[in-house]
């Protein structure tokens, strides 16, 4: 596996991480888990995973800014580089013992994300890109998908839960989307859905109200593999709004011009 210093680091810190999550997601019915929202759950194994991350990627680089789910936001010596780390994106189905989730790292530049990591460890499927580098799926060169036909295409969201405000919205989507596809998949992990976009097995993904760490390492993995990005509604940036819209070339328009409206 080739890349820079930096890829190589985040791709340790994965699978350091991904390594902690494996072994506690095989105790699953033992976890202690805490109520962190309606619906949205956290337990000791999401904490002690961004723990393992935050100390190899702030090892490695002490003088980086910091933004993790789990840990409150810092500012860097070097203003101008990020982390952004989902330690577990897919908290509820790991603590229901579904095995769809994954540990997501992305690096900020200057505003820019140029390089990401989706490890799917229950898989050991690690997905990772850098900026100009093309997309990959350990050893393998990711394409998106070629499918032209809206009718031909499989999708996939986020259904909000427990009190989330924009479910009418989401049903809506769904409402027009689904007479015009082959179906609309719900997996409840967002950054894979959008390393699955980068990998062909979806044409396309849409969601709102996500956070920076849910989006930011799927970006560039979704840009590097030849899909297109952006917020669901046209305007401003994915890793600041959480709104993303992502699809291959051939569909995106088309895509796009249903989900809004």
């Amino acid at each position: 596996m080739h890349g820079s210093a930096n890829l190589n680091i985040m791709i340790k810190a994965a699978r350091k991480a991904g390594r902690s999550l494996v072994k506690d997601f095989r105790e699953v019915e033992n976890l202690q888990t805490t109520m962190k929202g309606a619906g949205d759950f956290v337990s000791r194994a999401d904490i002690a995973a961004e723990a393992i991350a935050k100390e190899e990627l702030m090892g490695a680089r002490p003088t980086y800014g910091w933004l993790g789910e789990e840990s409150a936001g810092e500012d860097g010596e070097d203003p101008t580089r990020r982390w952004i780390v989902d330690p577990l994106d897919g908290t509820t189905n790991f603590l229901h013992g579904l095995p769809h989730w994954a540990v997501s790292i992305a690096l900020e530049h200057k505003g820019k994300i140029v390089a990401g990591v989706i490890y799917d460890a229950a898989k050991d499927e690690l997905f990772w890109a850098e900026k100009g580098e093309g997309a990959w799926l350990n050893e393998s060169r990711l394409r998106v998908s070629s499918r032209s036909r809206m009718i031909e295409a499989i999708f996939a969201t986020g259904v909000p839960f427990g009190g989330h405000g924009d479910l009418p919205a989401t049903l809506q989507d769904m409402a027009r989307l689904l007479p015009t596809c082959a179906g609309v998949r719900r997996w409840g992990a967002a950054a894979l859905d959008m390393a699955y976009v980068a990998a062909g097995r979806y044409e396309g993904f849409w969601e709102r109200n996500l956070n920076a760490w849910d989006v930011a390492a799927g970006e560039i993995i979704v840009r590097e593999a030849g899909g297109l990005i952006e917020t669901v509604s046209g305007d401003g940036s994915v890793v600041e709004t959480g709104d993303v819209l992502c699809a291959n070339e051939a569909i995106f328009a088309k895509f796009a011009s249903v989900i809004r409206g």
